[in-house]
Order: structure tokens, then sequence, then C-alpha cells
């Protein structure tokens, strides 16, 4: 007799965890996410840090989609500052680290790491700005504001 199929909230996959403030994001290296030589094609660096500052949105209560969807407005990146430091190779586990960087009232700057162990492969500085349905550069909520600057200083508050 085989076992009832899991739920789909039993096997949700990983959101990570925030350590002091800082977001700790799980990735592991597949076949494709390499070149034919087993090593990370540059542009999915960027794709585990989207996921990193996803992920840590959610688990701080942020609700991207609901913002999107009442027409209040949506985080568009705009500046990347990134250093490649080590390749990620085939069956990797890395932890994305993300901070905090800066925060005003339309924009948000979050710095991210890639590492592997003690190694640091990738870092960068992402900037995200709020904005309109129709593109314009608009105040954030003031409550994601503050849940921000609240984890700048230790621990995060959640909602």
């Amino acid at each position: 007799m085989s076992a009832p199929f899991p739920s789909a909230n039993a096997l949700s996959p990983s959101s990570g965890r925030f350590i002091e403030g800082v977001h700790h994001f799980p990735v592991r290296i597949y076949f494709e996410d390499t070149d034919a030589g087993g090593i990370v094609y540059h542009a999915n660096y960027l794709r585990y840090m989207e996921r990193a500052r996803s992920d840590m949105l959610r688990l701080l209560g942020i609700d991207q989609r609901a913002s999107i969807e009442t027409g209040e407005g949506v985080y568009a990146v705009t500046r990347v500052e990134i250093e490649y430091r080590a390749p990620a190779k085939l069956d990797d586990d890395l932890i994305v680290v993300s901070r905090m960087e800066r925060v005003s009232g339309a924009t948000v700057t979050i710095a991210q790491q890639v590492m592997r162990g003690e190694v640091l492969l990738t870092e960068a500085a992402v900037t995200v700005a709020f904005i309109t349905p129709e593109g314009r550069p608009k105040r954030q909520p003031r409550a994601w504001v503050e849940i921000y600057k609240s984890i700048t200083n230790g621990e995060p508050v959640l909602s």
C-alpha cells in the first residue's frame, strides 16, 4: 500500500530565514544552471538574488502580488552593481545572504552575497524603485518602510 501523496503545504519551497535581521536563502545548483563545463552561467546569479529578495519580502509579510493586483504599485530594479569573484559549480549548495542597505521614500537598496560555505562567490547591490502601474516612481507603502527599517536594527518585525 503506497503512502498518500503529500499536500503542497507539506512540500512548499524554502523561503529561507532571518538571522539577526539578515535573510539567508538556500540555492542548489542544477545541471540547467550551468554551461557544458559545469560552471554557473553569470546571469543565473541575478535569478538567485531575485528569488532571495522575493522570499525575504514574503517572510516580512509584504504581499507584492496584492500590491500589483490592487494597482498600488510594484518594484522595478533600477540599478545593479555586481562583482563575480569565484564560480559556482554543478551540485553546489549555496546561500544568498540579503541585507537592507538603504531605504528611502521610493527606493530600497539591498546588499546581496552568494556564498558557498565561507567562500564569497558573487556580491551585488541591487536598488529597486516602487512604481505605479504606469511606470512612474511612487512612495512605497509606509508600513513597508517601517518593516525595512526594523530589520536594519535587529530582528525583523513580522506582520
